[in-house]
């Protein structure tokens, strides 16, 4: 049987406005999440883990790398985009923000990393860590938007808003190590 990738979003974060968006942890609800997935066998063939360096996606990754007993490793560039030039925005404001992001990959929108070069980061930062990884199943763990550019890019389908994934955070999809092969689009974590 093939080793799987899964790619995993952290799950609810707890605003805080005065704070750097890297640097916003999980909420009690998001972390409850992730507990109840820690606890469960559903992830025992991972080998390894890979998280991005934001707080809220350590917070995800620390507990399942524990309860698994198996390495975790971080790297910067599985980071989501680059919001920094705008800074925390009420949720109206971000959610139109994030519908231009997807909707113009090739503009930077409001100073915000373009999705394309979002797009080239995640993949190669993928293909990195997948080249180093030991045999076995790989979970990442990471952010939505540019979970979303890694999933386009692995389906062949445009950048675009319509494959972001269910609201909220906390979902994943799963592709083959070797072939690069979707198994399965979005699902919520409770679905492991």
């Amino acid at each position: 049987m093939a080793d799987i990738v899964r790619y995993l979003t952290h799950p609810q974060v707890r605003v805080e406005p005065h704070l750097p968006v890297p640097e916003w942890g999980l909420s009690t609800e998001g972390a409850a999440r992730i507990t109840v997935l820690a606890a469960g066998d559903a992830l025992g063939a991972t080998s390894v883990i890979w998280s991005s360096e934001e707080r809220k996606a350590v917070e995800s990754a620390t507990p399942l790398a524990t309860a698994l007993a198996c390495a975790l490793h971080t790297c910067l560039d599985l980071g989501e985009n680059d919001r920094s030039a705008t800074g925390f925005l009420p949720p109206v404001e971000f959610e139109a923000m994030a519908d231009a992001f997807l909707a113009n990959p090739e503009s930077s929108v409001c100073g915000w990393e373009r999705a394309v070069d979002a797009q080239t980061r995640i993949v190669a930062a993928v293909d990195n860590v997948l080249a180093v990884s030991p045999v076995g199943d790989v979970l990442l763990v990471g952010h939505g938007a540019v979970g979303t550019l890694l999933y386009v890019h692995l389906s062949g389908a445009p950048i675009s808003r319509q494959y972001d994934q269910p609201a909220g955070g906390g979902n994943f999809f799963s592709f083959e190590r070797e072939s690069r092969r979707l198994l399965h689009g979005w699902r919520p974590l409770e679905a492991l």
